[in-house]
């Protein structure tokens, strides 16, 4: 199967010694470019799933379905292994289930379940806090047990780092590891000193976002068991950026023919694989 052989590559990214950065994909055609261009594995986070499918900022209003349904059209476009952020599983540990559920049969190679506590209660003065660490596992332990495949990676994640600390966010890695998850995800890491101190406890392949600028460095973070680290979500700004301009463009009375940095028409017969359907029609339609 073909979710299979995805997730099997992703394994041995992550079994391996070097550190990658997946492309931040939302759509079937960011996905191929990503995957034309090289990148081993692709990202797809809820914070550009909510934009791609609601045009709604991050707070958990985009559904588990609408999600899993975004991912599988992600996957049924390439080959490209899609990592997806699943936030906090949607719900309890009981929702967790549903989630790897849901997710695994898209054909993910691996998802995210965070600590934070999600969606922002009422009369809470901030977004900045945690689940229990007890609760915590349990969503780690159901996710592990709802999936079919082995090959599907669960991570665990934690924000406990910049709302907490390093020790927090030692203990809370510890027992997730001891749950049985595959990896880690620290968020909002910003020096090498606070990832020297947490490697060394930590027996499980790393995984960064939202990190800082000294920690971009490939070399660095693989000899530190980090395996993947994000870079952000740029192509979807840059995206809605272009947009814009266009729009705006034309709007204020420019011709088409005057719009610079469109897609060529060569580019847009890659990255909707015409040759392919070229050769489907002479196959099927006798055309």
């Amino acid at each position: 199967m073909i979710s299979t052989e995805r997730r099997e590559r992703l394994r041995a990214l992550l079994a391996g010694r070097r550190c990658i950065y997946p492309g931040s994909v939302y759509d079937a055609l960011s996905a191929r470019i990503a995957e034309d261009l090289g990148f081993e594995a692709g990202m797809l986070a809820g914070s550009i799933a909510s934009l791609a499918v609601l045009g709604a900022p991050d707070l958990v209003v985009l559904t588990l379905p609408e999600f899993a349904e975004q991912a599988r059209r992600i996957c049924r476009a390439g080959t490209l292994p899609l990592i997806v952020d699943a936030d906090h599983g949607y719900g309890n540990a009981l929702n967790v289930r549903r989630t790897v559920e849901e997710l695994e049969l898209a054909g993910v190679a691996a998802l995210t379940i965070e600590d934070t506590l999600l969606p922002l209660p009422f009369g809470a003065a901030n977004r900045d806090s945690l689940i229990s660490t007890a609760e915590a596992v349990g969503k780690m332990r159901a996710a592990l047990a709802a999936r079919r495949d082995p090959g599907l990676a669960i991570v665990g994640r934690t924000s406990a780092l910049p709302f907490s600390g390093v020790e927090e966010a030692i203990v809370r890695a510890e027992a997730y590891e001891a749950a049985g998850v595959d990896a880690l995800f620290f968020v909002g890491m910003k020096s090498r000193a606070q990832l020297d101190a947490i490697a060394p406890a930590v027996g499980l392949p790393i995984f960064l976002g939202s990190v800082g600028p000294e920690l971009m460095d490939h070399g660095y973070l693989g000899s530190r068991g980090v395996r993947v680290c994000l870079q952000g979500h740029q192509p979807f700004l840059a995206a809605v950026r272009a947009v814009q301009d266009t729009l705006k463009a034309l709007r204020d009375g420019a011709s088409p023919a005057q719009i610079a940095g469109v897609a060529s028409a060569e580019l847009m017969k890659r990255v909707t694989r015409e040759e392919d359907y070229r050769r489907w029609t002479g196959e099927f339609l006798g055309g």
